[in-house]
């Protein structure tokens, strides 16, 4: 990485470096390791992925075409995105979270970090605000995922 790369650009690379990130959390896992919950939350690392993919989408669809999340076929709050259905598999969820951030990346190609987006619940915000915000969230996400993946893998011994 070059220190002198526009800030867009360093914003597009750390927020894809933590998306990957994010999605290696289950290389190697068994169903049952990635469905396996180690807290008393909803959180497992297949759930962590699956909201990351309503993180996505609430981010930079709903925030910029202005779609509701009903017309999205999201769930209305973030503790929803957690819950994993019988049909949500490792390949199925870590292909929703790739084809959601492949669509992020093609809604915000063309704006700008001052371009505001209207679609939020919390109001108008600019893109900078909304880069910062899913780059700490992921940040967050990923941090829980090395401590499950850690805890799983160690569990195998």
């Amino acid at each position: 990485m070059s220190f002198d790369q526009p800030l867009r650009d360093q914003f597009d690379l750390f927020i894809d470096e933590h998306r990957r990130a994010l999605a290696d959390s289950l290389d190697g896992l068994t169903e049952e390791e990635a469905r396996r919950s180690l807290v008393p939350s909803r959180t497992t690392l297949l759930g962590l992925v699956k909201h990351a993919t309503f993180v996505e989408r609430v981010w930079f669809d709903e925030a910029i075409t202005c779609r509701s999340r009903a017309e999205l076929g999201l769930p209305e709050t973030p503790d929803e995105s957690f819950v994993l259905g019988d049909d949500d598999t490792v390949t199925s969820v870590l292909r929703e979270y790739r084809d959601a951030c492949a669509a992020s990346r093609r809604a915000t190609a063309d704006l700008g970090l001052d371009d505001v987006l209207r679609g939020n619940r919390r109001g108008p915000l600019p893109l900078r605000w909304v880069l910062l915000h899913v780059l700490r969230e992921l940040a967050q996400h990923c941090g829980h995922a090395d401590i499950l993946r850690e805890q799983i893998l160690s569990s195998r011994n």
